[in-house]
């Protein structure tokens, strides 16, 4: 990976580099990062801050190469074989895009200019923290320890986010469809999370209370897009 920094640093290729700003603008990486398994979760908050320090160049060239390594990943089978279910580690899988949900609407207020959908999205950080502190008490009454981390694709498309806007800049129908997009993967996650025939009564109930208000919150997202159009 040093080799990938050294060389880019100052003589980056035009062709990556073109062909990274194309897939910026057209945003192909949401789309490989959509088929990146749970599994993959845990990536280092160390190797996410250097990236926010590299140059835009760098930012450029190296989200490039890191969307054909998170397209490798996303195509290989797991050799491990399925998890088998159990309320523990539904809790803990469920969480990690929950916690994704808090980062994506921080980030979301961070960039916003404008003054009502910021206060919007600071809404939606309170709710997912509430989400998360409720998913994290159940989680201990079935002996599990508490989950704060995110999933390794929602590291990556925020990564990727922000090199996008170093690229294109940002504005308010970017964040919308980034927050539409985040949400997309939470219903996914609360999906699959209320497949699992092993959850008790209120765990279940907790986790279809959250998912209804996701769903409430995706269909207003989506009603705030139509309106940027």
């Amino acid at each position: 990976m040093a080799q990938h920094t050294s060389s880019t640093t100052s003589q980056p290729d035009n062709g990556l580099l073109d062909q990274a700003q194309n897939w910026f603008r057209q945003g192909n990486l949401g789309q490989t990062l959509g088929q990146v398994p749970s599994s993959l979760k845990n990536v280092s908050t160390k190797g996410v801050a250097s990236f926010n320090k590299l140059s835009t160049t760098q930012k450029v060239v190296g989200g490039a190469l890191l969307a054909l390594g998170v397209g490798y990943l996303a195509t290989r089978k797991s050799s491990s074989g399925p998890k088998k279910a159990d309320p523990a580690t539904t809790l803990q899988e469920l969480l990690l895009f929950v916690n994704d949900r808090i980062a994506g609407y921080e980030r979301a207020v961070a960039e916003s200019q404008d003054a009502e959908l910021r206060g919007y999205y600071k809404q939606l950080v309170s709710q997912s923290q509430q989400f998360a502190n409720d998913l994290n008490a159940h989680l201990a009454r079935v002996g599990g320890q508490r989950e704060d981390e995110t999933t390794l694709k929602g590291k990556v498309y925020r990564a990727w986010m922000d090199a996008k806007a170093a690229v294109t800049g940002s504005d308010e129908k970017a964040i919308l469809g980034s927050n539409v997009y985040g949400e997309e993967w939470a219903l996914k996650a609360y999906e699959d999370a209320l497949r699992d025939q092993t959850l008790n009564s209120p765990v279940r109930q907790a986790i279809q209370r959250q998912y209804f208000l996701s769903q409430k919150t995706y269909k207003h997202l989506k009603s705030l897009e139509k309106k940027q159009q």
